[in-house]
């Protein structure tokens, strides 16, 4: 391509974006407007328009899933991909919950009266416009979709080049829902384009247009867009996710929580992927979870210490300790106790999610306290870190901010607030 040409299409996503900024800010004002009934139902109609064309959306990913077979994509980015029956039906599961759930919109936070006689209210609004940049899981679409819809904030996805078709079949369902309801098509808007200009446009260029970016992807993605971006940000930079089995555990149910938070899904950001185990724990329980993981198909990478346990354990390096693998592999460490594992997770953490296995409450509620991470467990699996299982019907990732949003970013994440003074006459005397 010559400098003219690339020039010329540099000029027309700028273009594209524009336009699409442009639609999302005249959509504010009647989303913003519309009463909980309305975006239920366009909800409603998104989701049966999901359960309808299932066929239709599960062919579009097998499209995806076969470029992405071409292109020598990992095990974990393929499981990222892969759209089922069953994954369609939790998408409209997740809309139709998401309907359930109460309006934020309205709501009010807080209110005290003053002296003078002002009644002060605390009143939950919208965001605005929220653009959303991510990779591979094409169910993040309608997740996005739905509850930027819920929380009355027009949204405008770019979804990957990878998953672009089920991408495509997905928003199609949704604007099914919007013109159900007769609310405006560019409520929910994807960019039609798999252009990485559109990713500059999004982070640089459209500051005018959009008033937070949520990135939901790899560890380069988040970053970029952290660095980059013109406009706030809600998002996590990776999810370096610990359990730690304390000397009181139970041996069963450290197994299985072990297993579980390791092996259910290697791809999502709430996989463990480091295993801390008490010094001070049974030695046939330490030999058990080592054991179970490699017999799991899991990689380990352990201290000196649990290298002697099976010599299979590969030994770990410095790296590992805060390495979000996203694969069939783990970290395992034993440590001295619970403060130990509290200050390796401080050390090496990513502030996404710690889970503790005891049945010593003084330790669990030691670890709940001390550990500063946006979601924190006492005998469960790391795996529930879902905005799904938190009862939020979905999310748009997991926030390791410290500013307005932490943990599951929900409907009521996705709102800001305004301050409602209401007098009678009073002028502030000079």
């Amino acid at each position: 391509m010559n400098a003219q040409a690339s020039a010329d299409s540099v000029g027309e996503i700028r273009a594209l974006m524009r336009k699409l900024g442009q639609a999302a800010v005249a959509a504010t004002a009647p989303l913003a407007l519309s009463d909980t009934a309305t975006r239920n139902r366009a909800l409603l109609a998104a989701a049966a328009a999901l359960h309808a064309h299932s066929a239709q959306i599960l062919a579009a990913n097998e499209q995806d899933l076969h470029a992405a077979r071409d292109a020598a994509l990992s095990a974990a980015l393929l499981d990222r991909l892969k759209l089922d029956a069953a994954r369609v039906a939790a998408m409209v599961r997740g809309l139709e919950e998401i309907a359930a759930l109460p309006d934020p919109m309205g709501s009010v936070i807080a209110e005290w009266s003053r002296p003078n006689g002002l009644v002060i209210q605390r009143v939950r609004v919208p965001l605005g416009v929220i653009g959303i940049i991510y990779e591979s899981r094409p169910n993040v679409t309608a997740d996005a979709g739905g509850l930027c819809l819920k929380s009355a904030n027009p949204v405008i996805l770019r979804g990957g080049s990878e998953s672009q078709h089920s991408n495509a079949a997905i928003h199609a369902c949704l604007l099914e829902g919007l013109k159900a309801a007769g609310l405006p098509a560019a409520a929910i808007q994807l960019v039609p384009t798999v252009d990485r200009a559109a990713v500059g446009e999004m982070l640089s260029g459209m500051g005018e247009y959009l008033d937070v970016l949520v990135p939901r992807g790899g560890k380069s993605l988040v970053a970029r867009v952290q660095a980059e971006a013109r406009v706030p940000v809600i998002g996590h930079l990776e999810g370096n996710c610990h359990v730690y089995v304390d000397r009181d555990a139970d041996a069963h149910m450290a197994r299985e929580i072990v297993l579980n938070a390791k092996m259910r899904r290697t791809g999502v950001c709430g996989a463990a992927e480091t295993l801390l185990i008490d010094r001070a724990a049974p030695p046939a329980l330490q030999a058990e979870l080592v054991q179970a993981l490699l017999a799991a198909g899991c990689e380990v990478r352990g201290d000196e210490h649990v290298q002697g346990i099976d010599a299979r354990v590969i030994a770990a390096s410095a790296a590992d300790w805060q390495t979000e693998y996203l694969d069939a592999i783990i970290a395992v460490r034993v440590v001295d106790g619970v403060d130990a594992a509290i200050a390796h997770i401080a050390h090496h953490g990513s502030s996404h999610t710690e889970a503790i296995i005891t049945a010593n409450m003084a330790t669990a509620e030691r670890f709940l306290a001390r550990v500063d991470s946006a979601i924190v467990l006492h005998n469960a699996s790391t795996q529930f870190a879902d905005g799904g299982e938190f009862g939020m019907g979905a999310e748009i990732g997991i926030s390791t901010d410290r500013f307005h949003a932490r943990g599951p970013v929900g409907v009521e994440q996705l709102t800001s607030y305004k301050y409602v003074v209401r007098g009678a006459g009073q002028v502030r005397p000079g």
